[in-house]
């Protein structure tokens, strides 16, 4: 129901560059998945999916990093590419002209009888979302809840105080059980995370 493929490659933003690893999560069923941040290397996706139908590939926002195999995934599936729209301004900086079908808060895709709920949580990106799959008790994050605290907020158009708001609103408030999927790095629970609120807020990033 849910698989987890590892690319590499380079994260660009403000001047500099950065070697990073990024979690790329399929979603769905024997039959058909999303894609959730297509990441570096679609041929090595697209070989995870097999012949199974990818419905939508989400994007949890737009640095670089996590779109930058998006648009040769669509090519090669026909599957739309999915973004919040406020995340424009970075998705511009990655692709000039590549329409995508627009996310809007509240909004639930499913594949293979896998329903994700769209969570608007802007910070780290201000078009960042996280997608709540309740029936599977799971949440994946993308960059905005990380294990150890908030994903980053120290580049253009992110914001410490967002993030936090968004974490505390939108994802402390599920249920303690619920396992958390992120864009990099090791899988968290929300209980783990939840106790750590004001350690977060005494760090400041």
């Amino acid at each position: 129901m849910i698989d987890k493929i590892i690319t590499s490659g380079t994260f660009s933003l403000d001047g500099g560059t950065w070697d990073v690893d990024n979690n790329v999560w399929i979603v769905g069923s024997a039959s058909e998945v999303v894609v959730v941040d297509a990441a570096h290397d679609a041929a090595a996706i697209a070989r995870r999916v097999g012949g199974r139908e990818v419905r939508a590939i989400v994007c949890t926002h737009a640095h670089d990093d996590h779109i930058d195999a998006a648009a040769e995934l669509a090519q090669r599936t026909g599957a739309p590419v999915l973004l919040h729209p406020a995340d424009q301004v970075l998705w511009e900086m990655v692709y000039a002209d590549l329409p995508y079908v627009p996310l809007q808060d509240g909004q639930v895709l499913s594949a293979g009888g896998v329903e994700l709920t769209v969570l608007h949580t802007p910070g780290h990106s201000p078009g960042a979302v996280c997608l709540y799959a309740a029936d599977i008790c799971t949440v994946f994050s993308g960059d905005t809840l990380f294990q150890g605290g908030p994903g980053a907020t120290g580049r253009s158009f992110s914001s410490f105080g967002t993030i936090i708001e968004s974490i505390k609103g939108r994802l402390l408030t599920l249920p303690p059980e619920t396992v958390v999927h992120t864009g990099h790095g090791p899988s968290t629970v929300i209980g783990q995370e939840a106790g750590h609120l004001e350690e977060w807020l005494a760090r400041g990033h």
